[in-house]
């Protein structure tokens, strides 16, 4: 049965119609002056919230290691929206992002650690296939990315008074058993740990940290998995 992919989108209570632009609706221009960062925001769930944010008035900092879907995507929005170049797994990526995000807007009021990647789905599926170096490998990109967002974005709102907003992306995988490689499920779970553990310690500085448990989404990732799978 082929995917049903709909063009309507939701996300922290935005939504935007199908077929719908900015001008067409009320509630279009809810992050009116606020400033935001999406890491892995030039594909799937990023690409589409970074252009959700864009429809409702904010300025968004597209981070990602592809450069020409990054550039590409930041082009075919408005001005208020950018790419840079951030690999996750190097905190002096992150630091330089938020610097430069900072720098370019004077502030930083989201943070969407989105960046993830899922690993050989179908090779080391099994627990009997383990493989360490896949493992770390995710647990990099997926825990290390969004712990090192969180260490600098948090650092950046609290020097400039508190409040601010940090989100990151777990999954249904992070909540229940079965329904991904051991590794991406192990990072999923490390996520929402994160997330509150974060929460408790930041809520005194008005920082709202929060996570987002998706089920499968068709984007180009797990697409690509589930042929893996199929093969």
């Amino acid at each position: 049965m082929p995917v049903q992919v709909s063009s309507e989108v939701s996300f922290l209570g935005l939504h935007v119609p199908a077929g719908k632009d900015n001008a067409s609706f009320p509630s279009a221009k809810r992050l009116e002056g606020k400033v935001a960062i999406i890491t892995g925001g030039a594909r799937g769930i990023g690409e589409a919230t970074v252009k959700l944010f864009a429809i409702h008035g904010a300025k968004v900092v597209i981070a990602d290691v592809d450069d020409n879907l990054g550039h590409a995507l930041a082009n075919s929005l408005s001005s208020q929206v950018s790419y840079f170049h951030c690999d996750v797994t190097l905190e002096d990526d992150i630091e330089n992002l938020i610097d430069s995000t900072v720098s370019a807007h004077g502030k930083l009021d989201i943070l969407f650690n989105n960046a993830g990647v899922l690993g050989n789905q179908a090779k080391h599926k099994s627990i009997l296939d383990f493989n360490a170096v896949e493992f770390d490998q995710i647990m990099r990109v997926n825990v290390r990315g969004a712990a090192l967002g969180m260490k600098h974005a948090a650092r950046t709102m609290i020097s400039r008074g508190g409040g601010g907003c940090i989100i990151s992306t777990s999954s249904v995988a992070g909540v229940l058993g079965g329904l991904g490689p051991h590794a991406y499920t192990a990072s999923k779970h490390a996520i929402v740990g994160l997330t509150k553990n974060a929460a408790c310690e930041l809520g005194r500085y008005g920082i709202r940290v929060n996570c987002i448990s998706p089920f499968g989404v068709a984007t180009r990732m797990l697409v690509d998995a589930w042929r893996g799978v199929s093969r």
